[in-house]
């Protein structure tokens, strides 16, 4: 399974989040904001299979992260999360850089087959596709 590091700064969601992750098999690492979590990708020299960051958050948000961790690992599929529509749009030009942008509320259905996409590089218009063949 994968090993997936989350940055998300409310701590039910992040909790939410790492157990579902975990219970489908996955090693979790959760921080509580960008800072950190670029802490943690540099100490642990990029050794993530994707990254799952919220985009709204102190010190450093989803955003400046996601371009942190996109220049130093660009190997790692990027997958962000927000409940806010504008912040949904600040993450449009980062098309290339990123993998797709999860909107809250999710259920854990969403999550899960959001993350098993991006490890297998299904990109959301392939998954509605699917659903017409």
């Amino acid at each position: 399974m994968a090993h997936i590091l989350v940055a998300e700064d409310d701590e039910a969601v992040r909790s939410f989040v790492k157990r579902a992750l975990e219970l489908d098999g996955h090693s979790v690492v959760a921080e509580e904001d960008g800072a950190a979590a670029a802490e943690t990708l540099a100490r642990e020299k990029g050794g993530f299979d994707l990254i799952l960051s919220d985009i709204k958050m102190p010190v450093m948000d989803g955003i400046a992260f996601a371009l942190v961790a996109a220049r130093d690992h660009p190997e790692i599929p990027i997958l962000l999360m927000t409940g806010f529509a504008d912040q949904r749009e600040r993450a449009n030009g980062l098309d290339a850089l990123i993998h797709d942008v999860v909107t809250k509320p999710f259920s854990l259905a969403d999550i899960r087959r959001a993350v098993v996409d991006a490890l297998n590089g299904i990109s959301r218009e392939d998954t509605s596709l699917r659903r017409y063949a």
